[in-house]
């Protein structure tokens, strides 16, 4: 799908096993950027690679011209291909200094973040060849560029990617959906960092990875506040669950999944340590009164 002159989105379905003969039906974005050489933002699963290379082709593009793959973060659905690109297009990898040990070892992120149906999902790790910092600009050819952005939160170093020409951002999973599987590290650093990504202006298009490109400044701003909102009745869910005496981690999953009409299959150990994140900083019971970041 064509969203500017350069940017596509490719929706690309997988499926996660959950137990033996059960699978959660998912679907993630990749964004390819085509110039003069291609640029794809996140590889999604494993497998992803011959979608991605298809749909190349169909535009009339060779997979080889791939010349850089930037991964917005090292969790599954986002890395999953890499490795096979890598080894078919020899293209440079990039990402952030703080997701590269889960990127080039993927035995250390599975012993650290048990996902199920983890190595299914992987395909393996790579090596990174460029790190990002927060404000570089990369030249991605033909005189299109983008601008890091240091979006912590859903992972210790998650990246969104603004490009200004196109009146685009891309921000991985760093907002997060209401009423979908609420998976993040760092409360406060999520915060900060939607408040961060709602300075960012001239934006038309917003492309993440759970849901369809979103057009429209006010519709955009609308988006970002209700991510906002979702993760402070979170937290207040969470801090009442806890002064009702639930101290068990999965007994307060169970508990805030249920009180705020969350799907069944949210109630897992990935979500419990979210909620294990809002515990951290439950002090915090109104969270209007935390700052954004400069």
């Amino acid at each position: 799908m064509q969203i500017t002159e350069h940017l596509h989105a490719l929706k690309i379905p997988f499926q996660i096993p959950i137990s033996p003969g059960k699978v959660i039906d998912r679907e993630v974005y990749s964004y390819i950027v085509f110039g003069n050489k291609i640029t794809l933002i996140d590889s999604a699963v494993a497998g992803a690679e011959t979608i991605i290379f298809d749909y190349l082709r169909q535009n009339g593009r060779d997979p080889q011209e791939i010349a850089m793959v930037i991964l917005t973060h090292s969790h599954p659905d986002h890395i999953g291909s890499v490795k096979a690109i890598k080894e078919a297009t020899n293209c440079q990898i990039a990402a952030c200094s703080t997701e590269k040990d889960w990127i080039e070892d993927t035995e250390l992120q599975f012993a650290e973040r048990p996902v199920p149906g983890f190595r299914t999902l992987v395909g393996g790790p790579v090596t990174v060849d460029r790190l990002l910092v927060d404000k570089e600009t990369v030249s991605l050819g033909q005189g299109i560029d983008c601008q890091v952005m240091y979006t912590p939160g859903h992972s210790r170093g998650s990246l969104s990617l603004v490009f200004n020409h196109e009146q685009t951002i891309i921000t991985g999973d760093a907002l997060p959906l209401p009423n979908d599987l609420p998976i993040y590290e760092d409360l406060v650093a999520s915060i900060e960092s939607i408040r961060r990504l709602q300075k960012t202006k001239n934006i038309k298009s917003l492309l993440s990875s759970w849901e369809d490109p979103l057009h429209g400044s006010a519709l955009i701003a609308q988006r970002m506040n209700d991510s906002i909102l979702y993760l402070r009745k979170i937290h207040e869910t969470v801090v009442q669950g806890q002064s009702q005496g639930l101290e068990d981690l999965m007994d307060l999953c169970r508990y805030v999944v249920m009180a705020m009409g969350l799907p069944p299959l949210a109630v897992n150990h990935l979500v419990a340590r979210s909620f294990a994140a809002n515990l951290a900083v439950r002090e915090h019971k109104n969270l209007t009164d935390w700052q954004s970041v400069d």
